[in-house]
């Protein structure tokens, strides 16, 4: 018996043994294929934005750690939408890869809006370069120190908004359906900066936005950040509560959470880097490392603080699980989502 056991553990080493090999040798065939080749890197806005200059400023690292040269391709149209199909359609060779805007993709989809022929959920994420911190603020005319005060003050509070449908619409109106807020959102706002001008002038008491957006509101004392989207309260959050936090203590912290998260996922998507769907398993984790390796080159994070481009970096594997949590809804938060997207609610 002891003997069968020893040979049990003999074959079990020599399988281990040869998957290890194996997974060295997969490692090595994805390398080779790489080294040499040209790889097309889509951005789906034009020159000079945002996307294009996360791009061109990862591009040389991409090369460093793949050991192909990176070719920039702008295909601008839709959003964005245009590019985002033409990586989702593209060879699945692991030689056509592209940045894409995962938020007004998710959004499109959900809405079904014609064109979005993609599923998010399949593209073959690399990784994410960044993603929105969403806050709510509240004016400092409006006297509202916290959320409660938000939340117990008798009245209806305005909230500022863009265009229906757009983040700042979205947000407000989604937290307000999970926690019953009070609360009157006025839309049709040119950009964020106009809302902030009229809560300067007492006419708009709230509006959600970035994290970026608001700190410079937060660092004069204009406005105070009294709710925010992420599961800790660090850095200038430290000390203001979660949507989370609240979630946990409302009256159906389950029904509250399943939404949060499909919230969550919308806008933490971010940017992320895709290709599309059945890139081999090889190719595919060899990208995923190197993708995670330049994200962390110290040179390269010094290239983006000096392009003044923050950096938020998730792996593969998580941004393809907030992928799926963004779009794989059940039926009742789906219509919830559909409804905010089209301006109905």
């Amino acid at each position: 018996m002891r003997r069968t056991f020893l040979k049990g553990l003999a074959a079990t080493a020599v399988l281990a043994g040869s998957l290890a090999g194996a997974s060295v040798a997969t490692a090595q065939d994805a390398a080779e294929f790489f080294k040499g080749k040209t790889i097309k890197w889509i951005v789906p806005y034009r020159p000079g934005g945002g996307y294009d200059e996360y791009s061109r400023v990862i591009a040389p690292y991409m090369e460093k750690y793949t050991g192909a040269q990176i070719e920039i391709m702008n295909i601008p149209g839709s959003g964005g939408m245009r590019g985002a199909v033409e990586i989702f359609k593209a060879p699945a060779d692991g030689l056509h890869i592209g940045i894409i805007n995962g938020s007004a993709m998710i959004t499109n989809e959900l809405a079904e809006i014609e064109g979005a022929d993609y599923r998010v959920a399949d593209y073959n994420f690399l990784g994410r370069m960044v993603a929105d911190v969403r806050v709510m603020v509240a004016s400092k005319l409006s006297e509202i120190e916290t959320f409660d005060d938000l939340m117990n003050n008798g009245r209806p509070e305005v909230i500022g908004a863009t265009g229906l449908g757009g983040s700042t619409y979205v947000d407000a109106v989604i937290v307000a359906s999970v926690f019953g807020m009070d609360q009157r959102v006025v839309h049709g706002f040119n950009s964020s900066s106009d809302i902030r001008t009229s809560m300067l002038r007492g006419e708009v008491q709230g509006m959600w936005g970035s994290l970026g957006s608001a700190a410079s509101g937060v660092e004069d004392g204009d406005h105070k950040i009294i709710l925010h989207g992420e599961r800790e309260s660090t850095g200038m959050l430290e000390g203001i509560p979660s949507v989370f936090d609240i979630a946990a203590t409302s009256a159906d912290p389950e029904r509250a959470m399943r939404v949060l998260e499909g919230w969550e996922g919308l806008s933490a998507v971010g940017r992320p880097v895709a290709a599309p769907p059945g890139v081999p398993e090889d190719r595919l984790a060899f990208l995923r490392d190197a993708f995670a390796k330049a994200m962390n080159d110290p040179e390269f994070v010094a290239s983006a603080e000096a392009a003044g481009r923050d950096l938020a970096f998730r792996d593969g594997e998580a941004t393809a699980r907030l992928a799926k949590s963004a779009t794989d809804l059940d039926p009742e938060t789906r219509a919830l989502f559909v409804a905010a997207i089209k301006g109905e609610l």
